[in-house]
C-alpha cells in the first residue's frame, strides 16, 4: 500500500508541475487548482488531468472558458469544473490585474 501511495505522490508532483504554463491566464488558473484542489482528484480524474494537459495551452483554455464546450468523458467533465471553479473564485474585489501582479 506504501508504494500505491508513493507512486500516486509522484504521479500528484509531476502533473503539478506540467501545469505551470506558458498562457498566463490559463498558469494563473491550474496554479490556483493545484493550490487548492488537486490533491482531492481520484486516479481517474489525475488521468483526465493528464490527458487535458496534453492539448496546447489555448485548446485547453477554450475548454475552460466555453460554456457550449462538448466534454463526453465523465472524468475529464469533472476535472474541467474543478478547474473552473477555481477561475470563477475570485476573493471580492479582486481584479485579474490583481492576480497577474501577486508574488
Amino acid at each position: 500500500m506504501l508504494t500505491n501511495k508513493n507512486n500516486k505522490d509522484t504521479e500528484q508532483r509531476r502533473l503539478a508541475w506540467r501545469c505551470r504554463r506558458g498562457l498566463l491566464e490559463l498558469d494563473i488558473v491550474l496554479q490556483r487548482f493545484v493550490a487548492k484542489q488537486f490533491t482531492d482528484l481520484n486516479d481517474a480524474e489525475l488521468a483526465a488531468l493528464d490527458t487535458l494537459l496534453e492539448l496546447p495551452d489555448n485548446d485547453f483554455w477554450n475548454l475552460l472558458v466555453n460554456e457550449k464546450a462538448v466534454i463526453t468523458d465523465k472524468n475529464t467533465k469533472n476535472v474541467i469544473l474543478k478547474i473552473k471553479s477555481m477561475h470563477q473564485a475570485k476573493k471580492p474585489g479582486e481584479s485579474r490585474h490583481d492576480e497577474r501582479t501577486k508574488t
